[in-house]
């Protein structure tokens, strides 16, 4: 069955660039504004407009390169920056002293913040800092001497984009680590269905070739014996498992990147269909029914989503398997389907001699996962839960719940284990 692959981006880094490019056209206009608000009183007003000119210019035709981290290009933050600290410097040139004196605004006024803030969020907060020392050197040498208010206005800057940068770095980390996070959820989901199907089918197969070889000997007993190794190997590997490392995007503004590989819905079989129509569980617990399997249900449907039903219906074989296997080929085991309002209940029986004591803890030692995987771990996935009841002489007892809620692959079903002990 082919899978595919969905891609997860993960990245609090792009509002920001969102709001920077917003920040940039609304001081621009405003800057502009203060120009043209107090043009009379500027000594040679033809400088500002030809920095205006400039900087309008400039401001609308880079849109595109503060958009994200690849497009802002260190070039690009150069000369951003050279023109904030041109139009600082010409200040004096084209306003009057009076109003310098009276700490007016510089040419470029609060749009000098956006190219600092360009700064803080492409390369952190050392990059803020070297930004907005400039910046505050630039604001010193156009006033002639430092004051109270042009102080207070380079701190300022300097804190905030120091502060930015500070965040945009923290933020980064977190998403490289979320995505870690969950690609290992996501491995470690994926490994758990491969060891229930391999649990279901190839070591069950391995295991039963040791078994019928050892009991034949001669030759046979050493095709067994290979088995047995292989068997082992196998559940060794499936236990442990290897999950794959993190991606993080091209483009640095688009954070985290999550590869996760999932199995795709299958057409052909209604079943693999996770959100189809509900599907009556009962005609999938009839094949268990036989000379030694009595299966007793409600004379109504059992309607479970497919995917639901089918999980549930595993279930039940895998723990019909552990009868057959555990209790011997003489055991009797009853399924008896409960159809509650908020639950369907599934309950497998048997009459054997029960779990002995530390048995399950001792199983999933040896990489044994036909409790923890193909009974627990499917009905954790479908967000129901199971429970085991043993007493050592009085059989074994498997009560499998599926809330009316649970669809394909919910995360919040817990698993339980009363007796705490399975094969």
């Amino acid at each position: 069955m082919t899978k595919r692959v969905r891609v997860m981006r993960m990245s609090v880094e792009q509002p920001l660039w969102r709001a920077l490019t917003g920040y940039r056209v609304l001081t621009m206009l405003y800057a502009i504004g203060l120009f043209v608000a107090a043009h009379e009183k500027f000594d040679r007003p033809w400088v500002a407009v030809a920095f205006y000119v400039v900087l309008a210019g400039w401001t609308l035709g880079t849109l595109p390169k503060v958009a994200n981290a690849a497009s802002c290009t260190k070039r690009f933050l150069v000369i951003d920056l050279t023109i904030a600290l041109v139009g600082i410097l010409l200040t004096p040139v084209a306003d009057s002293h009076q109003r310098i004196v009276h700490d007016g605004p510089t040419l470029p006024s609060i749009w000098t913040a956006g190219a600092v803030l360009a700064f803080a969020i492409k390369g952190g907060w050392r990059w803020a800092a070297c930004a907005s020392a400039l910046v505050g050197a630039a604001n010193i040498a156009q006033r002639g001497s430092p004051t109270q208010d042009t102080l207070h206005n380079v701190l300022l800057v300097c804190i905030a984009s120091i502060a930015i940068g500070y965040v945009v770095e923290v933020a980064r980390a977190s998403e490289r680590t979320l995505a870690r996070a969950l690609e290992i959820e996501a491995a470690t989901r994926e490994r758990e269905r491969l060891a229930r199907d391999i649990h279901d089918s190839v070591l069950q197969v391995l295991a039963m070739v040791q078994r019928r070889g050892s009991a034949l000997g001669g030759e046979a007993a050493e095709l067994g014996r290979m088995a047995g190794e292989q068997e082992v190997a196998l559940r060794t590997l499936v236990a442990g498992g290897l999950v794959r490392t993190s991606h993080e995007s091209e483009d640095a503004s688009q954070g985290a990147v999550v590869r996760v590989v999932e199995e795709p819905d299958d057409a052909g079989d209604p079943l693999d269909a996770d959100d189809g129509e509900p599907c009556d569980l009962r005609p999938l617990l009839f094949p268990y029914a036989g000379a030694k399997v009595t299966v007793s249900e409600p004379g109504a449907p059992v309607p479970l989503p497919p995917r639901a039903a089918r999980e549930l219906a595993a279930a039940v074989g895998a723990a019909l398997d552990n009868v057959h296997r555990h209790a011997g080929p003489d055991a009797g085991a009853w399924i008896l389907v409960e159809d509650e309002p908020d639950a369907v209940i599934v309950t497998v029986r048997d009459d054997g001699p029960g779990i002995p004591e530390g048995r399950l803890a001792e199983a999933e030692g040896e990489g044994r996962l036909g409790v923890a995987l193909s009974i627990r771990g499917r009905l954790r996935d479908i967000g129901g839960t199971a429970e085991l009841i043993s007493v050592p002489g009085q059989g074994t007892e498997v009560e499998l719940r599926v809330p009316r809620a649970a669809k394909g692959a919910a995360d919040a079903g817990s698993t339980r284990g009363k007796a705490g002990k399975a094969r």
